[in-house]
């Protein structure tokens, strides 16, 4: 062989070998095919579609689970089941549940369901949390109107059709007798706290409207998305599809499943050398774009104990305003995983564990909602406003993961001492307790936070006793201020709304679609109402028109019959002090409630008044102490409060002769 057919072939072979090489660093540095076709899809009105679920037509069926295909159909994501299509309305991957309404609502003149939901042969099952709504048909008898929806489309001039809630409705003796007049009756799901309108003023296809909650169940997806992988299911497995190729369950557990190796047999001695030096090459580059990478995703380093470190990361010194940023790990681990049994409590923007960091800290950890943060500049933005938030009677902010992380986390300071609604009508309410100097004490450091807050031009926007905490000493913490300026103001979740919850929500956000300051003195005149009533905001076993306890408190009210709301276990029928202040507030609160917010108080006027019923309620124990006076009279004549029961029950005439039922 000569010279010149040596360098010929070397050449050769060095051709073929730059050609395999280029081939393995297209394969080596190119996101994986598999990886790119499971992005999340939308569908719908902004409705992201990921796995578990996949798009039929526009997404590969090893994106999702078996079973958990989504038809986009005119925009609108549905789920094809043997009773029917539903569409789907909101996908909460936190609780591996969504939001789903039978499309009969829609595409039916009637809408009325024909066969209970059995939902055989679907991987789904239905939520506890949703209530039972009956469809009686073909009765002979008239339900009472206070229980039933009637559902005129389905009736005729000898039969009745009528819709209802059971629970209380069968109670009445009337409607129990009717209903026996009827067909077998067709239960349906409702969630009904996903609506924000009482249900005394809806239909029975509004109210089906309202959809209903499934649960699922599948592999959990954090760990691999944590990994900036994209989840799937193949071949009955689960895989975590990253940039390099499938792995088995992040995208950092070493070699893809199909492990691209540099292979140099081709070469023969000739080629040798160059191989080695183009090979080193190829190596370099690829490394350094996988440290570029982890750089660019990676959160910051250092223990999260040292709160205040020399960090020179640009958003440490121009957007964090001194707050730390946690570790996802540390949070995970502080958890132990998000264990369900350390969930603190679940609303409109996340779910919050309780937690205990390694310096020994207890703390709350908000894992926000994924549909929540889609734009994580706004996030950092508004963070800065939580941040600058300090008051006695707000929960602290003690910081959160880097904008760089792909779930959201805020820590923010644990209060052990459960909530308002827990002590008044939940799991922790006793007879007499809390007593009504300790509600009044509740509902002015309430009021105080809220005209901190609108001082600092936050609107709260879900003011309820779930969002009012308690320490031990039954000292106020008002929590999630704020938050709902993250989000839009459309966004919805499955118990809570960022706009409001409902029982709480301003009459005139339905018309205007406006929140306002005067939005937060409406749902604090609730709260006023929940501290005298022990009543819960809403609830559906209550009569018709009384679901929402607005309604059930103004309805008292106007009736003269203030007596009938309040607990009486507060001693409103034996201490005539206590009357006279559970009496003040009562009008305060239905000041609060008016319909027109321009008729409402504003929140420094609100504060200002229970404080003034607190000072003189004061007096007027100090007065009985010191004369030790019998006569009621004498006392209300040397210390007379503002509002008297008398004078009340005959001023209090709403402007609107039908009760606000609104919210």
């Amino acid at each position: 062989m000569n010279l010149q057919s040596f360098i010929c072939g070397a050449c050769c072979r060095c051709l073929v070998l730059v050609v395999v090489l280029a081939s393995i660093v297209y394969q080596a540095v190119a996101n994986d095919a598999k990886y790119e076709a499971c992005a999340p899809q939308n569908c719908g009105d902004g409705l992201n579609i990921s796995y578990p679920f996949w798009i039929s037509g526009e997404q590969e069926s090893y994106c999702g689970y078996p079973n958990f295909e989504i038809t986009c159909v005119e925009k609108y994501p549905v789920l094809n089941f043997p009773e029917g299509e539903f569409f789907i309305n909101e996908i909460f991957h936190v609780n591996h549940s969504i939001l789903v309404v039978d499309a009969l609502v829609h595409n039916d003149t009637c809408g009325a369901p024909p066969s209970l939901y059995q939902l055989r042969r679907t991987p789904f099952n239905l939520s506890s949390t949703n209530a039972d709504f009956f469809f009686y048909y073909n009765c002979t008898l008239p339900l009472p109107q206070n229980f039933a929806y009637p559902v005129s489309c389905a009736s005729n001039y000898a039969n009745y059709s009528f819709a209802l809630f059971p629970k209380e409705a069968l109670q009445d003796p009337d409607v129990h007798y009717a209903v026996h007049s009827c067909s077998s009756p067709v239960s349906v799901p409702v969630h009904v706290n996903a609506n924000t309108t009482s249900l005394a003023t809806m239909d029975y296809r509004k109210i089906m409207e309202m959809g209903f909650l499934l649960n699922w169940t599948a592999i959990d997806c954090s760990d691999c998305e944590e990994s900036e992988g994209r989840c799937g299911f193949e071949n009955n497995n689960f895989v975590c599809f990253c940039q390099d190729g499938p792995h088995s369950q992040t995208c950092n557990d070493g070699e893809p499943n199909k492990g691209r190796k540099l292979v140099v047999g081709f070469a023969s001695a000739g080629g040798t050398a160059g191989g080695i030096v183009i090979i080193a090459i190829i190596i370099f580059i690829y490394r350094s774009r996988q440290r570029k990478k982890y750089k660019q995703s990676s959160f910051a380093s250092g223990s999260t104990s040292s709160i205040y470190s020399s960090r020179t990361d640009f958003e440490k010194g121009s957007v964090y305003h001194g707050l730390p940023i946690f570790d996802y790990n540390e949070l995970k681990n502080a958890t132990n995983n998000f264990d369900p049994a350390a969930e603190l409590g679940d609303g409109g923007f996340g779910t919050v564990f309780k937690g205990k960091l390694q310096d020994g800290r207890v703390v709350a950890v908000k894992r926000l909602y994924e549909s929540n943060y889609k734009r994580v500049e706004q996030f950092m933005n508004e963070v800065e406003i939580l941040a600058r938030l300090h008051h006695p009677n707000l929960v602290s902010l003690y910081g959160y993961t880097s904008r760089h992380s792909r779930r959201l986390l805020l820590v923010y300071e644990y209060v052990p001492n459960g909530t308002v609604a827990d002590h008044i009508h939940g799991d922790l309410a006793k007879p007499s307790s809390p007593p009504w100097s300790t509600r009044l004490k509740i509902a002015i450091e309430t009021a105080n936070a809220l005209v901190y807050l609108h001082a600092s031009d936050v609107i709260h926007r879900d003011v309820k006793t779930n969002n009012i905490l308690l320490d031990e000493n039954f000292t106020v913490k008002v929590a999630d201020f704020g938050l709902s300026r993250l989000f839009p103001l459309n966004a919805t979740h499955v118990s809570t709304a960022p706009q409001g919850t409902p029982g709480y929500v301003d009459p005139e956000y339905h018309q205007c679609y406006q929140l306002t300051e005067k939005s937060d003195v409406y749902s604090f005149g609730v709260v006023l109402m929940e501290l005298i009533s022990s009543l819960p905001a809403v609830d559906i076993m209550r009569h018709h028109h009384e679901i929402n306890l607005s309604a059930l408190a103004i309805n008292k009210i106007q009736s003269h019959a203030l007596h009938e709301l309040v607990d009486q276990n507060l001693g409103f029928d034996t201490v005539n002090r206590t009357r006279e202040m559970i009496t003040a507030v009562a009008e305060l609160g239905f000041r609060c409630l008016e319909e027109v917010h321009d008729m409402r108080p504003s929140m420094e006027e609100v504060l200002d008044t229970l404080k003034e019923i607190q000072n003189r309620g004061d007096n007027m124990e100090k007065s009985d102490q010191t004369d030790n006076i019998s006569d009621d009279a004498v006392l209300l004549k040397n210390n007379p409060l503002t509002f008297s029961p008398v004078s009340v029950a005959a001023k209090w005439v709403s402007n609107d002769s039908t009760p606000n039922a609104s919210g």
